[in-house]
């Protein structure tokens, strides 16, 4: 190509390839993206566009197998494991891993920004999520439970507040980077107005080649390759035609991948996609129980198949799939549990009218329990969450009591039916 701003002739490369043929390759600059963007930016500074979480008192919860994690923002976190003995009170187990000291976390670090406009110049800290290098907005907190193994020093953590445009403000990972020092991720999209916090993607530019004295104009390994490439696009191509029509949660994935959550330790399991199949569709798979969900992080996994059974299994490349009855359902065994728990739980709208917030499900003759020799059990809580992905699917398991479990399942597939529900809490088809 004619070389301009991105090329410069003397910036090349000489590739071979395995045939012998040679390629003076030109690589282009390295472009940075939105850099007048960024300068022109007079807007919020990041600690201004987090105030409302911190001026709201809210906190953010991330639940693992035995931890739950509490972080109020602005004020601690705190990590924490209840213990609930039949008949006696509930044992806490808890640290906290750091508390805010100053009055107003976000004052100061802003304060030097504008009083000092060479400080705002200075980097902004990323950190490596899913193999890309995300800025962040780092609050301190200290002063938490003294550590033992630190000549009982107070916990502290770093608080990395990134942009996510879809997010709620979720946990994303909780890590101890050193003893008694923690590293805490949250996703928010408050901070997705400042350029400089945004997600972006690095620009792709392209590399281009010239053969030189002898060699073909391509080589003759790539023309082969492009062939096969075309031979195998052909079938499909009709297909796409038929699929115009892709759902909206399709698109989105394609556009801005939100960060997989699934990867992490946190009660999400990803999305499930089911472009196939329309709600009316999904609705009747999903309470025939041949429609069944999917999830849960780290070794376990989760399947939950509505009417039929929740299984936890793992599966590994060389033994296989290791699979744990959990519950199987038994309609007479549920409305006998039914009669003595709620099976339904109610939320009031603003205009006095009541609707279904969540129904729960009981799942009991699972496998035998090694620790109480009794069948495990568990009880299905199934939740209405909106999502602007509307066959996302989140799941996660509590263990009150040894082989009793909790099963939450949250999804706007469950909106749909939750005011179906009967005295017993069972769905149907909504009319």
């Amino acid at each position: 190509p004619t070389t301009g701003v991105l090329y410069k002739e003397d910036n090349y490369i000489i590739m071979t390839t395995v045939d012998k043929e040679k390629y003076k390759c030109i690589l282009p600059l390295i472009a940075s993206g939105n850099e007048e963007e960024e300068k022109d930016y007079k807007g919020p500074a990041p600690g201004e566009l987090l105030e409302p979480l911190f001026k709201q008192s809210s906190c953010s919860y991330r639940i693992e197998s035995y931890w739950t994690y509490e972080v109020c923002h602005g004020k601690h976190i705190r990590q924490y494991h209840e213990e609930k003995e039949t008949g006696q009170k509930i044992n806490i187990q808890e640290y906290y891993l750091g508390n805010m000291m100053m009055k107003s976390p976000l004052s100061e670090p802003d304060q030097e920004e504008k009083e000092n406009p060479k400080e705002s110049a200075k980097e902004i800290p990323t950190k490596n999520i899913e193999g890309q290098m995300t800025p962040y907005y780092p609050v301190e907190m200290g002063n938490g439970t003294p550590c033992s193994l630190r000549q009982n020093r107070p916990r502290s953590s770093t608080v990395m507040y990134i942009c996510h445009p879809e997010a709620k403000h979720e946990i994303l990972s909780v890590a101890e980077v050193t003893t008694c020092e923690y590293e805490v991720v949250i996703l928010t999209p408050l901070l997705c107005n400042h350029p400089k916090y945004r997600f972006r993607a690095s620009p792709v530019n392209d590399i281009f080649c010239q053969s030189l004295p002898g060699s073909p104009l391509k080589p003759h390994n790539l023309e082969q390759l492009e062939k096969q490439q075309e031979m195998m696009k052909m079938p499909f191509r009709r297909v796409k035609e038929e699929e115009m029509h892709s759902t909206k949660e399709e698109k989105f994935s394609s556009i801005h991948k939100p960060v997989a959550v699934g990867s992490h330790q946190l009660l999400t399991v990803g999305t499930t996609h089911i472009s196939k199949l329309t709600d009316d569709q999904l609705i009747k798979e999903f309470l025939s129980g041949s429609y069944c969900f999917h999830g849960g992080v780290g070794w376990w996994k989760y399947e939950f198949c509505y009417g039929k059974y929740v299984h936890q299994y793992h599966e590994d490349k060389e033994s296989g799939r290791t699979s744990v009855v959990v519950g199987t359902w038994n309609k007479e065994e549920h409305i006998e549990w039914a009669k003595k728990n709620a099976a339904r739980t109610y939320y009031l709208r603003e205009d006095g009218t009541q609707t279904v917030r969540m129904v729960s499900h009981f799942y009991g003759n699972g496998d035998v329990c090694d620790l109480t020799d009794k069948p495990r059990q568990v009880t299905v809580k199934l939740k209405c969450k909106e999502s602007d992905s509307p066959h996302a699917v989140t799941i996660y398991m509590l263990e009150p009591h040894s082989c009793q479990y909790i099963l939450g399942v949250e999804s706007p597939v469950i909106c749909k039916i939750l005011d179906t529900a009967d005295e017993y809490g069972l769905l149907s088809v909504p009319s």
